[in-house]
């Protein structure tokens, strides 16, 4: 892992965000590089390829919910143990789906792409995908802000957590439940309601339904748990640690370089996704390739495996190892 850290300043750690100065890194660095690269624009675009790999994956989740399921309720821990080995890296792929397509980068059109999101939604057992697009675009334009990133953990949140390490395990086990709890703090986001909220939510259940069905609780255990796990307590949990957590304020989003991109969708390129995230997943190592000078100084991780067990045990690390930009956005307004 080449990540330098430092001490955090007096207190820090404990009670507040990193404070930095109001303007975003990635809107410079994306028009550094474009004038210096040019070539770059071309890799903007569609990768319609993604519709095929979701509907695979969708298909391979669904047969391995068949699989367990005929297995029978008293083998729940072995789905438990499927999801984790196996099922998590499926969702989580499937989690990287539907964050392309609310950036529209699988189809040209924004209806098919919203309708790939629902596709790879249907592993998670809840609705997610249409919630995910309504405040992940404040993510990019308000980044660090915390009253418009949704990416920022709340402040009793973080306060609960300290930098206990059995705070910090159930706080990334019970992650898919916190993200939620962020929303209502949001200015100028409304994350429930609206048309596609709901067709989101027909869907799932409508899939939900014929997985008990036809599967019975469970093939259902199965899938829940590897929706689960996979944003959760689980080495794939590190991203979430990777992408946005420092203690370098002037260092904000951090990438990944590690195997598991291979199948996590190249998710671990953050800094080339923050800077273009109108490049579709499998064109972000392609752009590091060509833009090597801005990417190749910066501190990056190598493992999420290590990233993960060092967050839990390492105590300068907690929630408030994050830049929060807010105080300087009202000062500058």
């Amino acid at each position: 892992m080449n990540f330098a850290v430092r001490e955090p300043e007096s207190g820090a750690e404990i009670g507040h965000f990193l404070q930095a100065e109001p303007m975003r890194p990635h809107p410079q660095r994306r028009r550094a590089i474009l004038a210096a690269h040019p070539e770059v624009a071309t890799l903007i675009g569609y990768d319609p390829m993604t519709a095929v790999i979701t509907i695979a994956v969708v298909l391979g989740q669904t047969a391995l919910a068949a699989f367990f399921g005929h297995l029978g309720l008293r083998y729940w821990w072995l789905a438990v143990i499927g999801a984790y080995c196996i099922g998590a890296f499926a969702n989580h792929a499937m989690f990287v789906v539907i964050h392309d397509a609310v950036h529209n980068t699988i189809l040209k059109s924004p209806l098919g792409n919203k309708w790939i999101a629902i596709i790879a939604d249907l592993p998670n057992t809840f609705p997610t995908a249409m919630g995910f697009r309504c405040y992940h675009q404040k993510h990019h334009s308000h980044l660090g802000d915390y009253d418009y990133d949704a990416d920022l953990p709340g402040h009793l949140e973080a306060r609960l957590v300290g930098n206990r390490w059995y705070g910090k395990a159930l706080w990334l086990f019970c992650f898919a439940f916190l993200q939620i709890t962020r929303l209502a703090r949001l200015k100028g986001t409304v994350p429930f309601g609206g048309r596609w909220t709901y067709i989101n939510t027909a869907v799932i259940l409508a899939y939900d339904a014929a997985i008990l069905y036809f599967f019975g609780l469970n093939g259902f255990l199965y899938l829940f748990a590897s929706f689960w796990f996979s944003v959760g307590l689980h080495p794939l949990g590190a991203r979430w640690i990777q992408e946005h957590f420092t203690f370098d304020p002037h260092q904000e989003t951090y990438d990944y370089y590690g195997i598991l991109n291979k199948v996590a969708l190249n998710i671990g390129y953050h800094n080339e996704h923050h800077d273009f995230p109108d490049i579709p997943w499998a064109k972000l190592p392609e752009l590091k390739r060509m833009a090597p000078e801005f990417y190749d100084h910066l501190k990056f991780h190598r493992s999420w495996t290590k990233l993960f067990f060092t967050f839990i045990f390492d105590k300068r690390y907690t929630l408030y190892s994050r830049v929060d930009r807010s105080a300087a956005n009202r000062a500058r307004a």
